[in-house]
């Protein structure tokens, strides 16, 4: 078993189900924040979800584990709505923030993905300079006034912990910048347009060791003010980072429970299994 480094109190007194799918352990206002309600998502004829529900907590880390394919990276790109750029696709269901459903036909999409910004697996700064990734977003909206912008570019780059090391290049173009510091000016730029939810698709899959930690800490304090989903292969960082965890195989939802539970007593064999590395 993964010994886990990280406990929450804050989570500590939730109750415990023996379903055979757990959906949710967040409390239940939490549990209303960002909701999945019975929902499958369909490439073409390609099922890849099925029936998935559950409740993401507040201001917390939930993360995603499971095979390749399993679902978890359509379940994220599906709170902003990024699958709705691949032709064909279709869904059931429905996925609620703060109780408004982001399917509702009067949902203004680029709205919610100011909302909900996302960082990738690969850093993809622009080819432009620091300054310029990071107030895309704001500009893109509409934002001129240069003082605003000015301040969201210092705020934002101390909060992605990157400021120090950049506030005499904010001038220079991005793709200067080391690994690490590409993934941090990244989330500088998802975090300049004031999202709810910051989404991570494997976002130290291509950092060094020492770069990954300085991105695990930033999640760790980033979660003090946003609702933090990431999708990860490294069993060890979900202990380390996040509150809970959901293990996904095959589309479906297999078990969700505090992150302390998933690691060292999981309820299903299924989870035990593959985070014991027997398959996957």
């Amino acid at each position: 078993m993964i010994s886990v480094e990280k406990t929450n109190s804050r989570m500590a007194t939730q109750e415990r189900v023996s379903e055979p799918i757990v959906k949710t352990h967040a409390s239940s206002q939490a549990s209303k924040y960002l909701e999945v309600t019975d929902y499958s998502f369909f490439y073409g004829k390609k099922q890849a979800l099925f029936n998935v529900t559950m409740g993401i907590p507040e201001k917390q880390i939930t993360a995603f584990i499971g095979p390749s394919g399993c679902g978890k990276t359509t379940l994220l790109r599906n709170f902003n709505r990024m699958n709705d750029l691949i032709a064909d696709t279709s869904h059931t269901g429905d996925i609620r923030l703060k109780e408004q459903s982001l399917y509702h036909p009067k949902l203004d999409v680029m709205d919610l993905r100011y909302k909900i910004g996302m960082v990738f697996q690969k850093p993809n700064p622009f080819p432009k300079s620091v300054f310029d990734n990071v107030v895309f977003g704001l500009r893109m909206a509409g934002e001129r006034n240069r003082q605003t912008l000015n301040e969201a570019v210092e705020t934002s780059l101390r909060a992605a912990a990157l400021w120090e090391e950049v506030k005499d290049r904010l001038h220079e173009n991005a793709v200067g910048l080391s690994g690490g510091q590409m993934q941090r000016l990244c989330i500088a730029r998802a975090i300049a347009t004031h999202p709810e939810v910051l989404l991570m698709d494997e976002p130290c899959a291509a950092l060094d060791p020492i770069a990954t930690a300085r991105v695990e800490e930033l999640m760790l304090e980033l979660a003090k003010d946003y609702t933090v989903v990431i999708v990860t292969h490294n069993m060890q960082q979900a202990t380390r980072v996040a509150d809970q965890t959901a293990f996904f195989y095959l589309g479906k939802l297999i078990e969700y429970d505090l992150s302390t539970i998933i690691f060292q007593n999981p309820r299903i064999k299924q989870t035990e299994d593959y985070i014991s590395g027997r398959f996957g």
